[in-house]
């Protein structure tokens, strides 16, 4: 891809920003879009303000571009409603410019797999979230098959790193560590679970977007090798030299809080997706890394960064 053409990232969570940053540090030509207009970004990046549920808005956010990175995610609790709104309107603005969209998806439309998660295995929701996000990915592939865009998927893991606050390995453990603090974990930390690099997913992304064979397909983005979230959050502790502590919410609290807490929406959120950290969550990406010679970075390199991260920003 020329360093020219125009690329637009959608959504500036810290998905959207990494995306960015390895856009930027390959020299390329980047568009930001989001609600406000405003983002931390290098000067050679411009943020155009926009609603992507109005066709007529993100058209004009888009104008010119070459490829769509769509990285844009509705509040928790509003994913039924604007979801595949969003969906919509980004798939029919990249057929209107002929660009190519790269989505940035995650795990929940595989329910509870039995073994390894794999691109080829079937889509069993166990959750309304599950769901939506089966139904979204589902547009995309079908405007795919049907001619309208081109386009591809990244599959990553619950993810960490620079920026990531709000994941289960956001603040309440990094900014936990940083301040003395034991851990705040949810569900079984005994079971092997895979974490993504947020610069991991973002380079995936891009590699997909510069390879015509990554399109119409999904794809798992490479990750490092995977722990429990015991072990993963002990490496933490370890890198600061520190002494590994957990406050962990049993299952039974975190229903408990859901039913007297009728306001607490965030909390019935996190009780529906509960259990993904009940369960084995082992992902395999060979299927990328085979067909793109890509691996993730060591862990022990990605928790120094994030915390760099946490130490200059928390």
């Amino acid at each position: 891809m020329s360093n020219k053409e125009l690329n637009v990232v959608i959504g500036t969570g810290a998905l959207g920003l990494a995306v960015m940053d390895e856009l930027v540090s390959q020299g390329r030509h980047v568009r930001l879009v989001n609600r406000t207009g405003i983002a931390d970004v290098p000067n050679s990046v411009s943020v155009v303000k926009a609603d992507v549920t109005e066709t007529t808005a993100i058209r004009k956010a888009c104008e010119g571009a070459t490829v769509i990175y769509h990285c844009a995610v509705p509040d928790y609790g509003l994913w039924k409603e604007l979801f595949p709104s969003l969906m919509q309107g980004i798939i029919e603005v990249a057929e209107h410019i002929g660009a190519k969209v790269v989505y940035a998806d995650n795990l929940y439309m595989y329910g509870l797999p039995k073994g390894k998660i794999t691109e080829d295995l079937p889509t069993i929701p166990v959750s309304k979230k599950g769901e939506v996000r089966m139904q979204v990915a589902d547009m995309l592939l079908n405007a795919h098959q049907t001619g309208k865009v081109k386009v591809t998927i990244a599959r990553g893991s619950d993810f960490f790193g620079e920026r990531v606050r709000t994941s289960s390995l956001g603040e309440q453990v990094f900014g936990a560590i940083l301040e003395d603090q034991p851990a705040s974990v949810l569900g079984n930390i005994d079971l092997l679970h895979t974490y993504t690099y947020i610069r991991d997913f973002a380079k995936a992304m891009v590699i997909l977007a510069d390879h015509e064979k990554a399109l119409g397909e999904v794809w798992h983005v490479p990750n490092s090798e995977t722990k429990t979230t015991r072990q993963f959050i002990e490496q933490i502790y370890a890198l600061e030299n520190k002494q590994a502590r957990f406050r962990i919410a049993p299952k039974f609290i975190v229903t408990i809080m859901a039913l007297f807490n009728k306001n607490m929406k965030e909390i019935k959120e996190i009780k529906e997706m509960l259990y993904q950290y009940e369960n084995s969550c082992v992902v395999d990406h060979s299927k990328f890394e085979q067909a793109f010679d890509m691996t993730a970075t060591p862990y022990k390199e990605a928790i120094k960064a994030t915390m760099s991260w946490y130490k200059n920003n928390f």
